[in-house]
């Protein structure tokens, strides 16, 4: 299987006051504080949980 391109995730908003689904989005994708960042693998899956949580994270691109 081919390496996968890796992504860097931040929270950069607060999960106070978001819907539950977001809150657990955001425990799923690996936060437990805000302004953190976590690698990820670049699949579908994370695009769309990364998707659903857009305005409260970035996303970049991760150079090996």
């Amino acid at each position: 299987m081919a390496d996968l391109k890796k992504i860097a995730v931040t929270q950069v908003r607060s999960r106070i006051g978001r819907p539950g689904k977001h809150r657990r989005t955001l425990r799923a994708l690996g936060f437990t504080k805000h302004q953190q960042t976590r690698i990820h693998d670049d699949t579908p899956a994370i695009r769309g949980m990364i998707y659903q949580v857009r305005h409260l994270v970035e996303v970049q691109d991760v150079e090996e």
